[in-house]
């Protein structure tokens, strides 16, 4: 599975976003963004170590513009959000959201020239589906999907799925067999002390293949 690529699929089409660049369709806004996105990706400017903190703040403040992180730890959370308060709702999507911050953009040093195609779109109501395949230099074509809803009369992003992986099932997965075996008190205790860990860490190091 390949979830290093997770931050060039989802991430990318977050950077360098304004709000006057949503485009049409979900499609569209998705081609125009990588667009933009590449050319930072690939600035030599952006990359020496001096820049690093400003471009990984450019990248978190404009993924809040792309991702609704409220939507995507409800999903998270599944049938265990509607017994959570509010107060807990809350603190639950901060502590997601923090979450995938600092697991992802710990990767975003990654890229390595990859570049997306877009194969299909499905558009039902306020909902949308977006297909894609990241072309890596290496050979393999990685299908991600992208899963979207339209809000405020822009399309933003709830979930993105890896080679039929859904990164909010995968997580509701672990957060359901721990909340079973414990409690959602003991998953807020562990999300607050994993994002601890990826801070000091730096963020997740890559994996190994096959891992």
């Amino acid at each position: 599975m390949r979830w290093g690529l997770v931050p060039l699929a989802a991430l990318i089409g977050a950077l360098a976003l304004t709000p006057a660049a949503w485009a049409e369709t979900p499609t569209d806004q998705l081609r125009a963004t990588v667009e933009r996105a590449i050319k930072i990706l690939e600035d030599p400017e952006l990359k020496t170590p001096a820049r690093a903190e400003e471009r990984r703040a450019r990248i978190k403040a404009v993924a809040h513009e792309l991702f609704n992180f409220k939507e995507v730890a409800r999903r998270a959370l599944g049938r265990h959000w509607r017994e959570r308060t509010p107060a807990e709702q809350e603190e639950f999507t901060a502590l997601f959201t923090e979450l995938l911050e600092r697991t992802y953009l710990g990767r975003i040093d990654l890229y390595g020239g990859e570049r997306v195609q877009y194969v299909a779109e499905t558009i039902d109501g306020d909902f949308a589906f977006v297909g894609t395949r990241v072309l890596t230099k290496e050979g393999p074509e990685v299908p991600v999907e992208y899963r979207m809803l339209r809000n405020s009369g822009r399309w933003e992003v709830y979930d993105v799925i890896v080679e039929g992986v859904s990164l909010v099932g995968n997580y509701r997965s672990q957060f359901n067999r721990i909340i079973q075996a414990s409690s959602y008190e003991e998953l807020a205790k562990k999300l607050k002390a994993r994002t601890l860990e990826l801070g000091a860490g730096g963020g997740e190091k890559p994996r190994p293949k096959g891992r």
